[in-house]
């Protein structure tokens, strides 16, 4: 899909009022890597992201921490950045949507919107508070579902018969804020004229801009009608203002897209880039965006339709992944399995989730499960085991017999070649976000590794010396396969390469690097590279979890 164009990403935005936990890091590593490997091949790719800061949930839980929300999401924003810059997530910049860059371009293209005639307004009649005297979204409305009657309810979805529904239909229902009984209130509201981009989408969405599962199940909603989209909300709310508007504010999920814009911009105005050449309405760049399967809508409908309608660009794809299990279920505080970013931090080490999941993923919208038990045992197979063993045995004979130095040729130039080839396909998949296969096909090369060495039986040839000579070129050999191994994993295992990158005394691997072997080249003495996953570990994490949740409540 790629090819020589500049190349912009971005994944979704994180909230502003909770902790990264292993969830939103999913989505986070499959950008990343995918990232990873456009630079290794030298494209021009950049990586934005920020932290979604508006709406009603982040205003509430700024007053009940008794501080202002600009401080909550200041807060927030720190720990957000600790967080994915320990798993190496490589933002090129990382940024807030609430910035005067989103504010402008928020009102610009509600503007160029409202000039063509996609924006109208009408009454709408609202759950709302009296005692705090605002609207009530859905979430902030609980009561008994209307369908199977569950106490405790929110008012848009039931979690015990997970049936959807408006909040009207709520009984007995009360204000999650007030614990008061919401009345009825009418109020004008800003909507866009969504169902004017019909056909405009219907074209969009069937084009290869989404994967084919994405692509059948939009036609569902087409099918139905789009509806006009409420874009507005009402004071007191934490957001922007809309223009000539008195006490009414842009909805979160207007701004929130448009951060990825802004976030570019001020990321332009700081490198001296041109913000227009990625965003115009012909521009020759390509633009990505990963995002979970529960924000299709959003960034499959409204999102290139906004764009369309004020002037701008389309997204050259939309790559949509599913949520993460973890032992084949939701993710559950109580047993310990809502895992905390920084919580797993304090145990383990970040690269072996990284290498977990891209084991997982691939480019379908199917969920992905951490299986805990398989988690310690492939990393300590696949990683340990097998990859980092192949430079453990090989640089302990050439730091005894050879000063560290490599021999001047390899005893097998056809097994390096072999080694070489695979390029091809390990790169197309990384290309393909095929992930897994990816992992694949490097652990099967580096069981070949393992092969080669097992049969050339180094440790006997030591104790030969007319077989020194065979020795030193069987270790060079060694040693080269084992740099090909770590070059391919290096949009996964970035920390892991530079370490190698230091043993090996070389520069920064690209993927250019496997085109020459390294001979008559004098390495390092060998470091421990990564320690083996003990189950014990992953029992304190769950441990630290739960113990989260008890101190939270």
């Amino acid at each position: 899909m790629t090819t020589t164009a500049k190349i912009l990403v971005t994944s979704a935005l994180p909230y502003a009022n909770g902790s990264i936990h292993l969830g939103h890091l999913v989505e986070v590593i499959q950008a990343d890597i995918w990232v990873r490997f456009q630079k290794m091949q030298g494209r021009s790719c950049i990586y934005v992201c920020a932290d979604d800061t508006h709406g009603t949930p982040i205003m509430l839980a700024a007053q009940k921490q008794g501080i202002s929300p600009e401080a909550l999401i200041d807060k927030v924003h720190q720990e957000h950045q600790q967080d994915f810059q320990a798993f190496a997530i490589g933002f090129d910049h990382y940024y807030t949507t609430h910035s005067e860059e989103n504010r402008e371009l928020s009102r610009f293209i509600y503007q160029r919107l409202k000039q063509a005639g996609y924006i109208t307004t009408r009454a709408v009649e609202q759950a709302y508070d009296s005692v705090k005297q605002m609207f009530l979204p859905d979430r902030f409305i609980k009561g008994e579902c209307p369908v199977c009657g569950e106490a405790d309810q929110y008012g848009d979805n039931c979690e015990k018969c997970h049936k959807s529904y408006d909040a009207s239909e709520l009984k007995n229902p009360i204000s999650v804020v007030s614990g008061t009984r919401p009345i009825k209130k009418s109020s004008e509201h800003y909507f866009f004229k969504l169902p004017e981009f019909t056909q405009m989408l219907q074209q969009w969405t069937t084009q290869g801009h989404l994967q084919e599962e994405i692509s059948s199940k939009l036609k569902e909603w087409f099918e139905a009608g789009l509806q006009e989209w409420d874009i507005s909300r009402d004071a007191p709310y934490f957001g922007f203002e809309i223009p000539e508007a008195k006490d009414k504010y842009f909805y979160v999920w207007l701004d929130a897209p448009i951060g990825y814009m802004a976030s570019f911009k001020n990321y332009c105005q700081q490198q001296g880039l041109d913000f227009d050449e990625y965003w115009q309405a012909d521009s020759k760049t390509e633009l990505y965006h990963f995002i979970g399967k529960d924000i299709v809508y959003f960034h499959a409908l409204f999102w290139p339709a906004m764009l369309a309608g004020a002037g701008f660009r389309t997204p050259t794809a939309i790559f949509t992944h599913g949520f993460l299990t973890i032992d084949g279920k939701k993710m559950s505080k109580s047993k310990g399995t809502f895992i905390k970013a920084s919580t797993y931090l304090k145990h383990l080490a970040p690269e072996y989730l990284r290498y977990y999941f891209a084991c997982k993923l691939n480019a379908s919208i199917s969920d992905i499960d951490l299986n805990l038990d398989d988690f310690s045992q492939r990393v300590n197979s696949d990683l340990v085991g097998k990859v980092i063993n192949i430079a453990s045995r090989s640089s302990s004979f050439l730091k005894r017999q050879f000063h560290h130095q490599l021999a001047q040729q390899l005893p097998n130039n056809d097994l390096y070649a072999e080694f070489v080839k695979a390029s091809t396909s390990i790169a197309e998949a990384y290309q393909q976000r095929e992930y897994s296969q990816a992992m694949r096909e490097i652990m099967h090369l580096a069981d070949q590794a393992n092969q080669y060495i097992a049969e050339q039986k180094p440790w006997l040839m030591a104790k030969n010396p007319n077989q020194t000579d065979a020795l030193h070129q069987v270790c060079t050999l060694a040693i080269n396969l084992f740099m090909v191994l770590i070059v391919y994993l290096k949009p996964v295992l970035p920390l892991l390469a530079e370490k190698v990158e230091a043993l090996l005394n070389i520069a920064t691997m690209t993927w250019q690097t496997i085109e020459t072997p390294l001979l008559n080249h004098t390495i390092n003495a060998f470091q421990p590279l990564m320690p083996r996953v003990d189950t014990k570990q992953i029992q304190a994490i769950q441990q630290d979890s739960v113990q989260d949740l008890q101190v939270k409540s």
